[in-house]
């Protein structure tokens, strides 16, 4: 039915001049706001969540009285989880520009939730792989979705920091993972059976909490204006205009109306055009960026408790302790660094976040290999390097998020998502598995060497290819497909 209306509404087309989102810009910062931050970037957290529980309860998993699984079978299991979020972020990231910003991150929040409890209630290797494979799914969808949403819905000048900000609370997640693995795997509270099963039910149940709340965010004013509902946007922004003026804010007049025709048909080729050549600098800068923090993160992220474990003698059941200030540097980065996103400038903060990932971890990998850190030096290396490194992956989902046009924002962000997971998020768990298989420190430390040159080198394109997007529309960055002047 919905592709139906879909085909329908675009045989008729129209123009409107609109003022949407000049309103949406000029607005400050009010409870509205603060609303849709809390109800969408609780994403990251689950997704934190999602990653921790499973690489925590690993080794509980193989054992007879849980499902008995062999390292490869939990290996499969990974592959599907990210397998899943590739094909989600694809599929639901074009639904998003298609069907609406509110409806996709709903529908992907509620598979997430039903493909959690089927995770839970899992009998064999194949139905844990098979639920694995849907989660994925649902998380993937919820990237294009939210971050789409977030950057449409939020002021231009707050959007670096706020966007920073919500993907750094995926480090949240990794901490509330790290916290519940240590008491829902001890044997003395909870039988084995039971113990890894309540961690699934118990990320239902969060989620559950947030689809209730979500169905209180509206839709993207920006999407119902493309699709013909400008008067319904109008109704929404007029509420959130007035709360501003009861708190005492004047709001500046809006002098540049958008100029739009709707109802033009948008086909794939259209989409593959405007991303890989009108706007093929941005796409080089954008994949870049994604590629090298996905190599960067998931190499050192996924083998962090192996290298605990092999080279320094952590107890397995340790390893949570060491993971709760690594989690908190990555989440204090974004958190702290994202300002100067907006007032300092996107460029030169990409490029100095990149490289001090770069030359830090390369430093660290120094130190490694001449066996002059312990485990608890280890991590406060890690925390250093990722306090930067974990401002520069989220600006690397800031800069594909809003320098596309509005059309295409959501398949956008799923494209270059789906690359940059794809490539790193299989190769570098990969590779820096079987280096630190081998128990040779100078073997990591090649691999150290890879992912410092790879932030390196993004950093040295972000210097050429970076765009100045600070405190500006996103249509003054990415004009419409739908304007008179960028209509395709």
């Amino acid at each position: 039915m919905f592709l139906r209306a879909g085909r329908d509404y675009f045989d008729r087309v129209s123009e409107l001049v609109t003022d949407v989102p000049a309103r949406l810009d000029r607005l400050p910062w009010l409870r509205w706001h603060t609303m849709i931050v809390v109800a969408l970037g609780v994403t990251w957290v689950l997704d934190g969540l999602e990653v921790t529980i499973v690489g925590a309860i690993g080794s509980g998993l193989e054992k007879p009285d849980a499902l008995g699984l062999t390292p490869a079978q939990l290996g499969l299991s990974a592959s599907a989880y990210i397998a899943g979020a590739i094909s989600g972020a694809l599929v639901f990231g074009h639904l998003t520009d298609r069907l609406g910003r509110k409806r996709l991150f709903l529908l992907t929040l509620a598979l997430y939730v039903a493909a959690t409890i089927g995770t839970g209630f899992s009998w064999s290797a194949l139905s844990f792989t098979f639920f694995r494979f849907f989660t994925g799914t649902a998380i993937g969808g919820e990237y294009a979705a939210i971050n789409s949403a977030i950057d449409e819905l939020l002021p231009a000048r707050v959007r670096g920091a706020a966007a920073l900000g919500i993907n750094g609370s995926y480090w949240v997640g990794t901490a509330m993972g790290a916290l519940a693995s240590t008491v829902l795997l001890d044997p003395d509270l909870f039988p084995v059976w039971l113990g890894w099963r309540l961690a699934f039910f118990g990320g239902a149940v969060l989620a559950v909490a947030v689809v209730l709340v979500r169905t209180h965010v509206p839709e993207s004013p920006r999407w119902l204006m493309l699709h013909g509902k400008n008067d319904e946007a109008v109704r929404e922004l007029e509420k959130v205009e007035a709360e501003a003026l009861r708190k005492g804010h004047v709001l500046e007049p809006v002098t540049r109306p958008l100029h739009l025709k709707l109802g033009q048909h948008i086909s794939l080729l259209t989409v593959a055009r405007t991303i890989f050549w009108h706007y093929r600098a941005r796409a080089v800068l954008g994949l870049t960026l994604m590629l090298a923090q996905a190599f960067f993160y998931n190499a050192i992220f996924f083998t962090y408790a192996l290298v605990l474990t092999k080279f320094f003698g952590v107890l397995p059941e340790n390893v949570g302790w060491y993971l709760l200030p690594f989690a908190g540097g990555n989440f204090l980065g974004p958190l702290l660094l994202g300002r100067l996103f907006d007032h300092v400038g996107r460029k030169a903060m990409i490029v100095s976040t990149y490289a001090a990932s770069g030359v830090l971890l390369l430093g660290t990998g120094v130190l490694f290999r001449e066996g002059l850190l312990t485990a608890e030096t280890q991590t406060v290396c890690w925390c250093v390097v990722f306090f930067f490194g974990s401002a520069a992956a989220s600006s690397a989902y800031l800069t594909v998020s809003e320098l596309f046009p509005l059309e295409i924002r959501a398949l956008a962000i799923a494209l270059f998502y789906a690359i940059g997971t794809g490539a790193g998020g299989v190769a570098a768990p990969a590779v820096f598995g079987a280096l630190v298989g081998t128990g040779d420190r100078s073997h990591v430390f090649v691999g150290y060497v890879l992912g410092a040159a790879l932030m390196l080198v993004a950093a040295g394109v972000a210097a050429v290819l970076g765009v100045a997007a600070e405190k500006k529309s996103l249509e003054e960055l990415a004009a419409p497909l739908s304007t008179r002047e960028g209509s395709a």
